[in-house]
């Protein structure tokens, strides 16, 4: 009775501070330190903000301090970085390969696969993961790329000159590939699983970030009491039993190639036979015959299954989209990329990794985008020593906060950094570029393991549909309006539209 007294009576303050804090000119940087590192105070500003406005204030503290800096939220310290030569002391260290103790809202969903786990279970599961994406993989998956990218051209040949919100689009292509490239299985062959698991994701995400930034919701006891874990229970009941059914499908396919047992499947012409069709490689047969090796038990086929399949999808997704604007946005730039398409494919429709790799300006159309919108905006690791910086000692096990989007827009390394300019990365200009200015696939020991698989379906994607379509811009630029989340997402519907080059 004490805890529920205690609870309302929590939830009715932090309301009326709420209130209160609207009356006032609010400038919550007004006292913050000017020495070396600076060090900012905040607990309810933080704790009282919607996702959009927590995702425009952690702007705004960068661009007014214009360096790394200290901050206590609430008890606890943090150390946030906003410069590539201080990421450099984390991400290109052996040692502080951890994730902060943020990463524990993840485990009822992640538990501690690749993404979420440290110390030598990362290690191992690192190893284990490394060959199935390995260039001779690679090179089957760019088959299932351009199936799905053959798909998502009709799809959007169906709904040409109108407005489309891409969003859903690119999210629907992404999770395709990603299950069955890594994963082995179609998802069409999951019925309406697939777009549940989506919805769900975002769901998730959202009730992440509320309890991240409320510290009272930490404890177990206050969230189950104000309802957010039931509603939790119920989205995650649907994630885990979506990667679940992915799991028992292609084991069932992967135990009868060993065997050697007849099953039925279809041809091309939907004739069926018997017999042991072999299926392309996929990440899902690396765990399987790693199970059989003794290596990793069904909890871990499960977490690394959770990991990919979203993982796989919602960076990639968003890369996608935003790619995809900015090109909108920028046709003098979209007109280049479809030239340089038709000079190395003489318009043939058959890509080969050779033609991909020669796509250079692609690629850096793709990199600069990332670099304005990141996929995964910020991360956070723990320090695993004592360690010095400038005037500051962080002790051992302390939180790092690196904000990947602030670090790609310093204007010490990316000149006017909010332009557009694909030519940043041309090879003389990033020769003398800090080599962690750039992080849309982190750096270091813990950088993103299926970096060159996410290249490759983006750029597949990227020639069918710029050969097909001119791309034009409904959503401004000027209108976008960011919300914190695991991954980089807009407020709104991103609408563009499609016009045939035919």
């Amino acid at each position: 009775m004490i805890i529920i007294i205690f609870s309302i009576f929590l939830i009715i303050l932090l309301s009326f501070l709420r209130n209160i804090r609207t009356f006032y000119n609010h400038e919550p940087f007004r006292n913050f330190s000017k020495t070396a590192t600076p060090v900012i105070k905040n607990g309810l500003d933080l704790a009282l903000m919607d996702p959009a406005e927590l995702f425009k204030y952690e702007r705004e503290c960068a661009k007014l301090i214009k360096k790394s800096f200290r901050r206590k939220f609430f008890l606890i310290w943090t150390y946030a970085v906003i410069k590539a030569e201080d990421a450099a002391i984390v991400l290109g260290s052996s040692k502080h390969i951890n994730k902060s103790i943020l990463y524990d809202i993840l485990h009822p969903f992640l538990r501690t696969g690749l993404l979420t786990s440290g110390g030598e279970k990362w290690h191992m599961r690192r190893r284990l993961l490394t060959p199935s994406f390995h260039f001779n993989i690679l090179k089957e998956f760019c088959e299932i790329f351009k199936e799905e990218s053959d798909k998502l051209v009709d799809s959007l040949r169906s709904q040409c000159d109108k407005e489309i919100n891409i969003i859903p689009v690119s999210t629907k292509f992404t999770l395709n590939t990603v299950c069955e490239s890594a994963m082995g299985v179609k998802l069409s062959e999951l019925g309406d699983d697939g777009v549940i698991y989506r919805e769900n994701i975002y769901i998730f995400g959202k009730l992440l970030v509320h309890r991240v930034i409320r510290p009272w919701l930490h404890f177990n006891f206050i969230y189950s009491l104000v309802g957010y874990q039931k509603v939790l229970d119920k989205v995650l009941h649907s994630v885990h039993s979506f990667t679940q059914s992915i799991i028992k499908k292609r084991k069932m396919e992967f135990l009868n190639q060993q065997e050697g047992k007849q099953i039925e499947f279809k041809d091309e012409n939907e004739n069926i036979y018997m017999g042991t069709k072999k299926k392309r490689a996929a990440m899902m047969d690396t765990l399987l015959q790693a199970q059989m090796e003794g290596l990793i038990d069904d909890e871990g086929i499960i977490e690394e299954t959770d990991t990919f399949t979203f993982e796989g999808h919602d960076t990639t997704s968003t890369a996608m989209t935003f790619t995809l604007f900015l090109l909108a946005h920028h046709p003098e730039a979209q007109e280049k990329v479809f030239q340089e398409i038709q000079e190395v494919t003489n318009g043939r429709d058959d890509l080969t990794i050779d033609d991909l790799n020669k796509m250079n300006y692609m690629e850096r159309v793709l990199k600069e985008s990332m670099r304005l919108y990141p996929p995964v905006p910020f991360i956070s690791r723990c320090f695993s020593e004592d360690v010095q910086i400038r005037e500051v000692l962080h002790k051992k096990g302390s939180i790092i906060e690196i904000f990947i989007c602030d670090i790609h827009r310093d204007p010490e390394h990316f000149p006017n950094p909010d332009n557009f300019d694909p030519d940043r990365f041309l090879p003389e200009n990033c020769e003398n570029r800090h080599n962690f200015a750039y992080l849309a696939f982190s750096a270091g020991m813990r950088n993103c393991i299926g970096q060159r698989f996410a290249m490759l379906e983006l750029k597949i994607m990227l020639t069918k549909v710029i050969q097909n379509f001119k791309i034009l811009p409904v959503t401004k630029i000027e209108d976008l309006v960011f919300i914190a989340d695991i991954v980089l997402r807009a407020k709104d519907p991103i609408v563009m539209k499609f016009v045939s080059r035919k």
